[in-house]
């Protein structure tokens, strides 16, 4: 992915692919309430002018203002909030003052009620909210209340919890919050629009408001015309008032403005313009509290993460807050050390340099993570893992500090396993997922953590909400990609997690679609069965892909190829909802081609080739697609990692070798890439390496000339092979011979660099003989063969003795797999024919009738395939069931040799270019006396020396002789001069018994 990657991920978990992590905590309060920020609130009534206050001396016994003094005695008693007297004591003063009321009594009754919750340190409960709201029913504020009165009132409500939507709710409370909350509004806004403005608004109501709006839509409230209009008239007034806003205002205000943002508020030129006056205080309030400089740079972070574009001013607010953590590092609570290195990973994450300032802000936070390690709570411990995954992501330095760091914090996850939710859990195995991807290695305390919270996410599986599906199965995905074990309880993991793929699978967005298949791909890659949930969700998901194609980004586009591609090389058949998928995507490709970043082009080719090896058809819009990504090749070229290289190389190799043209735009891509492979040879992994040669070997097999680049990239990485030959699998020693026999039978010359190679891989197949898969061994058979003489007869005979067997007895191997072990035994045959003192070994011949045997039904129709039919049946001695055509090319040197002969010979009988019992044509043949002639090139020889035969050679004059010519090779490296011309004239009238000629030595020159 991942995403991936990730995480993926990252946008989403990503393919590997990047990858967005859940990160829905706020700036804590001043005194740990809720994880908000809240304002001081005043009790007090407003100065008011005189005359205004009149109706405040009232002597009426069971007035309001003593109605409201008994509640607050009383704050922890819920009841005493529920008296009708109350309602009816703030109704009889609103009534009795009429238009002179101005809403005092009841913002002091909302005040009582944030005093309730504030006592029992949360907000109100659903049967408390259900039992308030019948007597708020008659609760009306009007335009003529005061602006302390509007702000009081709708902040200690929304600070109570009144106005959070409980689910299910209760339709009657449905309503009342909707009017409560819209009566409220009216005047808040009416204030707000008066011309000139009115005289109350002030600082701290403003970023009250503000809070208060921002905190209704974090706790679920819906956004209305009216709610969104009362939004901007506030904002309004930010820079109005800026020279009024203390510290805490300003944190208020930019946690406010962050919060909207992420829930879809618009990035007007208000809310820019608001933004940018508050930025210089931030700056020019050097003495502020660690609280406030934490929610500062968290809401600056946040407001990034969701769009607002780095300006220098926004620049030199973050350095200022930067400096500051430094400064007061030991005055954090574990709240504020977790959203300032939140703040850090997602500024970084978005693009924020790695500046002086950020590492020494990191660097003096992290020994504080270690000091308290025992203060953080689940959500704290879930995203400081997630932030520090994401700074080493991002560049920083992994020192013994954040080494100590991430050892403090993964035990706590173990100790306080049962209370991670949902998110937590999510947050700490993706923030494993990347500090495993990122580090490269296992410690003792990742597995645990891994182990520990894996049964979790079976136990709370209903709850996960799409997002943290796509997430968690990003991170198993990428966890098992490094080395994780598919251990039961992962297996169980993924099986729990399926179903609910499936459930909610019109819910994902285009993240979550890419990285859940991504991750499938992955899982699948790295040894998860095929299952039914597996299946299902893929099926499931794909036609998701078509329905939304149009809003992927190019990450997403990249990681969903390229997982299609993987599911299809791991037997997922090529469905029309997969191929529909493909092709709902590939023009996306093209209108998006200049966004794509090196790693994705790499990808997108990779893909592109690995679904056309696998039957997808060269469509037009396949050719446009690798058409449109080629010229990014050449514009990126400097920005590919070494595995990036290797898979567009191998890409490229495997278009071409399935049909793709190779035009002037593919041979630049090629051109381009060649030095980077040897300038970065030392980087390159084994895998890369043996991908990198295939490639070139495919290249040159399908017409690529030997330029220069080539051979220094060839030789460069030669050498590789004998320093990792520690780690060769079964399959890089399959390949990487195949490789070796491959460039020699092209014309790759004999160099010291390549017979280290071939003398490093030979003694690897006897060791790793038990694990080769039949179509390894098959390769080997046919390398093995191909290099002829350069191979000992004895390593060839004990290769193909502990070999063979496993193929003749595997009922299921391709045709392909069945020729090319044909071949190798064929010519393994013909070795120890052609020595006169070997051992000849029926039981390989006894194999290669078995495997003639599942062709003789067959029809191919590749040309080189009926020949080795053919070969096949000259050599058992069984009747031919096809008959294989071949071209006649008369080379130069056969010809002049020819007429030399002749012109010796006059009554010499000889044919030319004849194919004898169906097999290739041989140059000369002397019919009168059973004799071929073959005048041998350097074709024929193990890089062109003219002395070691290849295996095709071997083989040609083996079935000659079996079919009882008498064979003569004459290498055209003796046919320079008259006097070797006139020895090999010699040696063939000594071995045909043909007496002198009269005519003597005539010369052709």
């Amino acid at each position: 992915m991942d995403r991936s990657s990730a995480g993926i991920s990252g946008k989403y978990t990503t393919s590997d692919n990047g990858y967005n992590q859940p990160n829905d905590h706020a700036p804590s309060s001043r005194r740990g309430r809720y994880r908000h920020a809240t304002v001081r609130q005043s009790d007090n009534p407003p100065h008011t002018a005189p005359g205004r206050n009149e109706f405040y001396q009232s002597s009426d016994t069971r007035s309001s203002q003593y109605l409201m003094r008994r509640s607050i005695n009383q704050a922890q008693d819920f009841n005493a909030l529920l008296k009708q007297e109350i309602m009816a004591g703030l109704l009889s003063k609103s009534d009795r003052f009429g238009h002179r009321y101005d809403g005092r009594n009841h913002g002091q009754y909302a005040s009582s009620i944030k005093k309730y919750s504030s006592a029992a340190k949360r907000p109100l409960n659903r049967t408390e909210q259900s039992q308030l709201m019948r007597l708020l029913q008659n609760f009306t504020a009007t335009r003529r209340w005061n602006w302390r009165s509007l702000t009081t009132t709708l902040h200690s409500l929304t600070s109570a919890g009144v106005f959070t939507p409980h689910k299910p709710m209760n339709e009657v409370v449905k309503r009342t919050q909707t009017a409560l909350l819209s009566t409220l509004l009216d005047p808040i806004i009416f204030k707000c629009k008066q011309k000139p403005p009115a005289r109350d608004i002030d600082a701290q109501g403003v970023a009250n408001l503000l809070w208060a709006m921002a905190k209704m839509l974090d706790n679920g409230q819906e956004r209305t015309p009216e709610f969104n209009e009362a939004v901007v008239a506030l904002l309004h007034h930010v820079n109005a008032q800026k020279d009024q806003f203390n510290a805490q205002h300003i944190t208020n205000q930019l946690w406010a403005m962050a919060k909207l943002v992420e829930k879809g508020q618009e990035w007007t030129p208000v809310l820019k313009e608001a933004i940018a006056a508050l930025l210089p205080y931030v700056n020019a309030q050097k003495a502020k509290k660690p609280q406030e400089i934490a929610n500062q740079l968290w809401a600056i972070a946040k407001m990034v993460d969701n769009g607002l574009q780095r300006t220098q001013r926004l620049k030199q607010t973050m350095a200022a807050l930067l400096l500051l953590v430094s400064t007061q590092k030991a005055n954090f609570g574990p709240q504020g050390i977790t959203n300032l290195m939140w703040a850090m990973a997602k500024l970084l994450d978005n693009g924020q340099a790695l500046t002086p300032e950020l590492k020494a802000a990191a660097a003096a936070l992290l020994p504080h993570v270690n000091a308290k390690k025992d203060q953080f709570i689940p959500q704290h411990i879930a995203n400081l893992l997630w932030a520090m995954s994401k700074l080493l992501e991002n560049g920083l330095e992994r020192t013994p500090e954040f080494n100590q760091a991430t050892a403090t914090l993964l035990p706590q996850v173990n100790i306080k396993k049962h209370q991670f939710n949902t998110q937590g859990i999510t947050c700490v195995l993706w923030a494993m997922a990347k500090l495993v991807d990122n580090v490269q290695y296992w410690t003792p305390g990742l597995k645990e953590t891994v182990t520990a919270l894996l049964p979790h996410v079976n136990a709370q599986k209903d709850q996960f909400i799409p997002q943290q599906i796509a997430n968690l199965l990003w991170a198993m995905a990428k966890l098992v990609d490094n080395g994780q074990k598919l251990t039961p309880g992962l297996k169980e993991t993924l099986a729990a997690l399926l179903p609910r793929v499936n459930i909610q699978k019109d819910q994902f967005i285009t993240q979550g679609i890419a990285n859940l298949l991504w991750a499938i791909a992955k899982l699948v890659d790295n040894g998860q069965k095929w299952t039914p949930g597996l299946n299902e969700s893929v099926a499931l998901l794909l036609p998701r892909v078509s329905a939304k194609k149009t809003n992927f980004k190019p990450q997403e586009i990249a990681n969903l190829i390229w997982a299609m591609a993987k599911l299809v090389d791991n037997r997922l058949n090529l469905t029309p909802s997969l191929k529909k998928a493909v092709a709902a995507l590939l023009p996306h490709v093209n209108a998006q081609k200049d966004q794509f970043m090196p790693q994705h082009i790499a990808n997108l080719l990779w893909a592109v080739a690995k679904l056309v090896d696998n039957g997808q058809a060269q469509t037009p819009e396949i050719k446009e697609t690798v058409a449109m990504l080629l010229p990014q090749v050449n514009a990126q070229r400097a920005d590919f990692k070494p595995q990036e290289i290797a898979n567009l190389l191998w890409a490229m190799a495997k278009l071409v070798d399935n049909g793709q043209e190779r035009t002037l735009k593919l041979n630049e891509a090629v051109a381009v890439l060649l030095p980077h492979v040897n300038t970065q040879k030392a980087n390159f992994k084994l895998q890369e390496i043996t991908n990198l040669l295939w490639a070139m070997a495919k290249l040159v097999d399908n017409g690529q000339g030997w330029t220069p680049e080539l051979k220094e990239a060839v030789t460069a990485l030669l050498p590789q092979v004998n320093t990792q030959k520690d780690q060769l699998t079964p399959q890089n020693i399959a390949n990487l011979l195949w490789v070796m026999a491959k460039l020699v039978n092209n014309g790759h010359e004999r160099t010291p660099e390549f017979e280290e190679a071939v003398a490093a891989l030979l003694p690897h197949i006897n060791t790793q003989k038990a694990n080769f898969k039949p179509q390894e061994i098959a390769n080997l058979l046919w390398a093995v063969a191909k290099l002829g003489e350069f191979v000992a007869l004895e390593v060839v005979t004990s290769t193909f003795e502990s070999l063979v067997y496993r193929i003749s007895e595997n009922p299921q191997l391709s045709q392909k797999d069945i020729l090319m072990s044909l071949w190798g035994i064929m010519v393994c045959c013909a070795r120890l024919s052609l020595v006169s003192h070997a051992n000849k070994n029926n039981r390989l011949e006894k194999y290669m009738a078995d495997l003639f045997a599942r062709l003789e039904n067959t029809s191919p129709d590749n040309v080189e395939d009926q020949r080795i039919i053919a070969m096949a049946a000259s050599w058992l001695g069984k009747a031919c069931p096809v008959v294989p055509h071949y071209h006649n090319i008369i080379s130069k040197p056969q010809s002049d040799f020819r007429n030399q002969l002749q012109s010796c010979i006059p009554s010499l009988k000889i044919e030319e270019e004849k194919s004898l019992n169906s097999l290739p044509p041989v140059d000369l043949i002397l019919p009168d006396h059973n004799m071929v002639i073959e005048v041998q090139g350097s074709s024929h020889y193990v890089g062109g020396d003219f002395k070691t035969r290849n295996g095709s050679t071997l083989l040609k004059i083996a079935l000659l002789q079996k079919a009882g010519f008498k064979v003569i090779e004459i290498p055209v490296n003796q046919l320079l001069s008259q006097n070797s011309i006139k020895r090999c004239i010699d040696q063939i009238k000594t071995r045909a018994d043909i007496p002198p000629q009269g005519h003597g030595f005539v010369s052709l020159a």
